[in-house]
């Protein structure tokens, strides 16, 4: 693996252009955004966004540009509930244009070399450690795959090796990290809050190349990035990064020595030999995130003094205390359902899933009342939003066994269930993968899912660019259709090797056995 920082300019434009790179949150496999955006890139040629920009006369007979941050719309945003209740993760993609535009500015040489050579300073304390630079994969698995090992072997471990050092831990993280980001404190990151301040207005910085994309994004507004690309996780490392250098020069200045930092993105793990050290460093973080538009999550925010215990997800822990067999598949489906209502939305979950999957895969026929096992399966869905994928598989297994007449039925349950949860969009774009084999017209109510079978739905407002370029986005497919035409109605392990090392990784350390 290799981090994104090691990487030259040219190499980092490749890696950011990536489908990948573009999203990092689970749809199916038929979406491909790759192509889109090399047809993007290809017509724009490196050239300035502006002079893609579309016109108009104004009052007074002038022709005057369009400014995409004066559009509402111009990236597509769908809200993924969270907890089947009301909380809600928004996931964007990202105006095709706006992205390459970005994505061309950093990885401009200079612009590179800038940055890269500012992470060196932001990680020159050797006791706060980040570990959540984006990594590009150097084999077969996923960049994905590789990030989720590196936050095995780097997070988990090394607490664990900690204990040796410290007796105390304090857990804390971010309160809605990416909605809360300043985004003027990007320049900030870059050129240090002073630069940034006396070059405002100087177009070809570029700290604030990044901050004018990031508005432009939000219909101008200053407050938040999007989320749900490896792009936006960068930009999030450079005022996250930028904060572990301000908070090494306070730690510095308080005189602080005995502690270390593990950072995973916005979650941090402060251990010291004394509660108040932890405390007092908390302190600090927290008066240079209020700074930058946000603050930590108080009910998040615990001080133990078992290094080892919490060094450990707690859903892991409980998992292996709680493996038993389960001689039958419905009683193996309700060990999961209790996993999923003691740690819900967690990783151990997703695993638990993955597991019952490989169990079920193969199997042509069973005793089991298949209604009963979707029942349960599905309101572990509707409280954990985030198995949404590896369910849905499943559940696509599960109807397989069910007869054709009575599909339609369950499917109809399914749906009005789902109903009752706000902003559900992405369990709807699942819910059409496990159908678009059986009836590839079922409507369902969200833009992506309507795509499918209406290649002329526009996903972006692209009102504010020049016929050409937009002509290229709209005309350029990312429906796949020959993914489409050789999936099968059973959602196989290839499409779910995607996300599927979320649950399979954490078998090198331990192993829950289920009998079979």
């Amino acid at each position: 693996m290799t981090k994104v920082l090691d990487l030259n300019y040219t190499e980092a434009r490749q890696y950011f252009l990536k489908r990948e790179s573009y999203i990092n949150f689970d749809l199916p496999t038929y979406f491909e955004f790759g192509n889109l955006l090399q047809a993007v890139s290809t017509h724009m040629r490196g050239r300035e966004l502006k002079t893609f920009h579309s016109t108009y006369v104004d009052e007074d007979g002038e022709i005057k540009p369009h400014f995409p941050a004066n559009f509402e719309g111009v990236n597509y945003k769908f809200l993924n509930n969270k907890d089947g209740k009301f909380a809600w993760r928004p996931f964007q993609l990202i105006h095709p244009a706006l992205y390459v535009s970005l994505v061309n500015k950093i990885t401009e040489q200079a612009n590179w070399n800038l940055i890269v050579a500012r992470f060196n300073q932001f990680q020159a304390n050797p006791q706060i450690r980040c570990y959540s630079i984006p990594l590009r994969s150097d084999n077969q698995q996923s960049d994905k795959a590789t990030t989720i090992s590196q936050w095995w072997q780097a997070i988990e471990q090394q607490s664990l090796e900690l204990a040796l050092k410290f007796e105390y831990v304090l857990h804390t993280d971010i309160s809605d990290c990416y909605g809360s980001m300043y985004t003027h404190s990007v320049p900030w990151a870059i050129h240090t809050k002073a630069t940034a301040k006396d070059r405002r207005k100087d177009k070809g910085l570029v700290g604030n190349i990044i901050d004018r994309h990031l508005q432009s994004m939000s219909y101008g507004q200053t407050n938040g990035i999007p989320q749900g690309s490896v792009l936006m996780d960068f930009i999030a490392e450079m005022v996250l990064g930028f904060a572990d250098l301000e908070l090494s020069t306070k730690i510095q200045q308080a005189n602080i020595q005995d502690y270390e930092i593990i950072r995973y993105r916005d979650d941090y793990r402060i251990f010291s030999n004394n509660p108040q050290t932890a405390e007092h460093i908390t302190k600090l973080l927290t008066e240079i995130l209020i700074e930058l538009g946000m603050r930590l999550n108080a009910q998040k925010t615990i001080v133990s003094n078992n290094v080892i215990k919490n060094s450990i997800k707690s859903d892991k822990l409980y998992w292996i205390s709680s493996k038993k067999g389960a001689k039958g598949i419905q009683e193996h489906l309700l060990i999961i359902h209790k996993l999923s209502e003691e740690h819900p939305n967690s990783g151990s979950l997703s695993k638990a899933l993955g597991k019952f999957y490989n169990r079920i895969k193969d199997v042509t026929e069973t005793h089991q009342s298949i209604i009963v096992l979707v029942s349960i399966l599905v309101d572990i869905m509707y409280k954990n939003p985030r198995v949404y994928p590896i369910a849905s598989a499943v559940l696509s297994k599960l109807l397989s066994l069910v007869p054709d007449h009575k599909k339609n039925e369950i499917l109809i349950l399914i749906h009005n269930r789902f109903e009752k949860i706000p902003n559900t969009g992405h369990i709807k774009i699942w819910l059409q993968r496990v159908t678009i084999k059986l009836d590839r017209e079922k409507v369902y109510s969200e833009k992506l899912c309507e795509k499918i079978n209406n290649p002329r739905l526009q996903i972006w407002n692209s009102d504010w660019i020049e016929n050409n370029l937009r002509t290229v986005i709209e005309a350029t497919e990312i429906i796949d259709e020959d993914v489409i035409n050789n999936i099968d109605v059973v959602i196989s392990s290839k499409e779910i090797e995607l996300f599927k090392t979320e649950y399979d990784y954490a078998e090198q350390t331990e192993e829950v056995e289920v009998t079979l």
